[in-house]
């Protein structure tokens, strides 16, 4: 059964009935180096083949100072390449489940086969020599190298991607550790400064979209009027981590071009955007199109990582935004109160 879908007639966003629509992700066999999926791991003059991590690590909860290190290789890798922040957290918890985070070599009977390393990665199948596997960045990279030549790795559930890569006798393994990946991995990238142009998701649950309310009334004016109205045309679309568009979104992709139809030019990024125009002092002070920003997944209240469009109120006057939340999600509008607790700046795009 299709799902209500909002059009807009006259004004007013009407729910009406679309036909399904077939998503196609399309894999890529390296992700390409852009200013959306760019990452910068400070201090600056890291050479690419040097370890990003510092040399000592301290421990974390129930990881070692030596398995916080294997982690810190694991996301220096990752950023190095380009790979989307998801994409980290799938190689973190592959490497806890496959070797709880220690450069596993040679042991004996205890073996599986000839699995090596970090992510028991074997020569026999391909990975490597003995030598190549048992250096941590490389293994890393080996693995991130067949993540992105799955068709959608990024819009899938972390242990269906982990699985596609390493194709483990325990498939459902991966998913325990998701929230200790996301937690290391959070660690990490503060503690290596590790900046990327895009967003790692909302980094709440998610929530039913339940469309807008009948009767929601588009701004007067008509340069808000653009701008909220092509932003909701984009309502149902993937959230692709990077994307502009046409077909999907990240956060900050979706405000960009909504403002663009505004005829304003906004930063691509949310940590840019975020200093964009003027600042609105309250919720209650905003007019549609304005940005409201809250620290996301991988963000803080002081440097957030996440942003979404005030688009207006219902008849009630309850407040609405839209934004791109996360891997898995599609842009949706959801009540301002989700968010109100956790607002950390209210921007207003002007020319």
């Amino acid at each position: 059964m299709s799902k209500p879908w909002p059009f807009i007639a006259g004004g007013l966003v009407v729910v009406g009935l679309a036909p399904l629509a077939l998503i196609v992700f399309v894999g890529l066999a390296m992700l390409p180096v852009s200013p959306a999926t760019d990452c910068t791991i400070n201090p600056p003059g890291v050479s690419p083949g040097a370890s990003a991590a510092p040399p000592e690590w301290p421990a974390e909860g129930s990881w070692t100072s030596e398995q916080v290190g294997n982690a810190a290789v694991i996301v220096s890798v990752g950023a190095e390449l380009h790979v989307p922040r998801y994409g980290w957290e799938m190689a973190l918890a592959t490497a806890m489940q496959e070797s709880t985070l220690r450069n596993l070599g040679h042991l004996g009977a205890d073996n599986d086969h000839d699995s090596l390393g970090l992510f028991q990665q074997r020569p026999s199948q391909g990975w490597g020599t003995s030598e190549q596997i048992l250096d941590p960045r490389y293994a890393a990279r080996k693995f991130y190298e067949r993540l992105v030549t799955i068709d959608g790795w990024h819009a899938m559930p972390l242990t269906q991607a982990a699985q596609a890569v390493q194709r483990s006798a325990f498939p459902d393994a991966y998913a325990k550790w998701q929230p200790e990946a996301q937690q290391l991995v959070a660690v990490i990238s503060d503690g290596m400064n590790i900046v990327c142009t895009s967003d790692g998701g909302d980094g709440l649950p998610s929530l039913d979209d339940a469309g807008l309310p009948e009767g929601f009334v588009l701004p007067s004016d008509p340069q808000l009027r653009a701008v909220v109205t092509f932003a909701l045309g984009q309502l149902g679309k993937p959230y692709v981590w990077g994307a502009e568009g046409p077909d999907s979104y990240d956060c900050s992709g979706l405000m960009m071009a909504a403002w663009a139809k505004g005829g304003v030019q906004i930063p691509r990024v949310t940590a840019d955007q975020v200093h964009t125009g003027t600042a609105v002092s309250s919720l209650a002070a905003m007019r549609p199109g304005d940005l409201i920003f809250i620290p996301g997944s991988d963000g803080t209240m002081t440097r957030p990582g996440h942003v979404g469009m005030y688009i207006g109120v219902d008849r009630s006057g309850r407040q609405y935004l839209i934004q791109a939340p996360k891997t898995g999600d599609v842009v949706k509008a959801v009540a301002v109160s989700n968010w109100s607790r956790q607002v950390a700046v209210i921007r207003r795009p002007t020319p």
